[in-house]
């Protein structure tokens, strides 16, 4: 009965992710800033297997997104990639950095892991600095095409509108949202969840910790390199602040501001994070202030994230609809 009640739920939440993605173009002022929230979502997805489920605090996956987004246009401008195959190179360019920063940083724990995380990723934008004539420097990289969807040869869809690509990239996110799922469900997600709770009780059962936890890197890296490619395709441009330490940070805050341990908080997540920034820099200058108290407000009044905000509404509803009914069955045998 559990195992039938938990696979409905599951069922649902992947429901309302797809209702939630087919909605946002038609709910949102235009089709590119709803894929612009479904590639940070993606990325916030990918911090969340870290954070929410290992309990990693890295500040590493801007070095994820950045690499993504710099291999895959080296690959589109100067080797003529195609669609999906630059697609691959970034996935496998950010599980590669993942898998290079994760097996250096997971030898240590606690704020010295996250010490570690945070000097990768400032090494990390140092050497794309320097590294101009791959990188662009701070000029970036641009002129970054989009090429069209090709299967064996045969041009399935033509990217160039933003309505296109909105439907490639919410194509993509689904698939790597089921993927996502499968794998937090999985034996391999549970000791996951193991780890993070105890990972000295873990390690005394018998599992390789520091396995889990790069594999765990690597899935990571590989998903936010993708999504950092899909953000170059978007802007058509691939500019030094995907790598920096503030891309990490702003992946981070979606991340927990969403909700930890929730794969659909990390739609909620960078949702209000993009919306509130496109709302709130056409109203002050200074918009990143009203944005700092709105993530206060979000801290101190719902710790567990917009998700599980959401989720304490819907108990108290539940609760009160409860103690309303006999009041009601009373009524009536009145």
């Amino acid at each position: 009965m559990m195992k039938q009640k938990r696979s409905s739920l599951l069922g649902g939440v992947t429901l309302a992710t797809l209702a939630t993605v087919i909605l946002m173009p038609l709910l949102l002022p235009s089709a590119t800033l709803a894929t612009e929230i479904l590639i940070f979502a993606m990325a916030a997805l990918a911090c969340n297997l870290l954070l929410g489920y290992t309990g990693l605090l890295s500040f590493g996956q801007g070095i994820f997104f950045g690499g993504g987004a710099y291999i895959a246009s080296i690959c589109m401008i100067h080797w003529n990639f195609g669609l999906l195959s630059a697609l691959l190179s970034a996935m496998l360019a950010g599980a590669l950095l993942a898998g290079l920063v994760g097996a250096l940083s997971i030898r240590r724990k606690g704020i010295y892991f996250v010490m570690l995380t945070l000097s990768f990723s400032q090494m990390a934008y140092f050497i794309a600095y320097s590294v101009s004539d791959w990188t662009g420097g701070d000029n970036g990289l641009l002129d970054i095409p989009r090429p069209a969807l090709t299967l064996l040869g045969f041009e399935i869809s033509n990217l160039v509108s933003s309505e296109a690509f909105y439907a490639f990239v919410a194509t993509l996110f689904m698939l790597i949202f089921i993927f996502a799922r499968r794998v937090i469900h999985s034996p391999f997600g549970t000791t996951l969840v193991a780890i993070r709770e105890n990972e000295n009780r873990a390690s005394a059962v018998g599992f390789s910790t520091n396995h889990f936890k790069l594999l765990a890197f690597v899935i990571s890296g590989g998903i936010t390199g993708i999504a950092g490619a899909l953000y170059a395709m978007l802007l058509n441009f691939a500019p030094l602040s995907n790598i920096e330490l503030q891309m990490s940070e702003n992946i981070l805050i979606m991340t927990i501001i969403g909700g930890t341990g929730s794969l659909f908080g990390s739609i909620l997540g960078a949702g209000s994070i993009v919306l509130l920034g496109d709302v709130l820099s056409s109203v002050w200058p200074r918009w990143m202030i009203l944005l700092g108290i709105a993530l206060i407000a979000v801290v101190l009044f719902m710790p567990s994230g917009l998700w599980g905000g959401l989720g304490s509404i819907a108990d108290r509803w539940r609760e009160y609809r409860r103690s309303k009914e006999p009041e009601a069955k009373s009524r009536e045998a009145n």
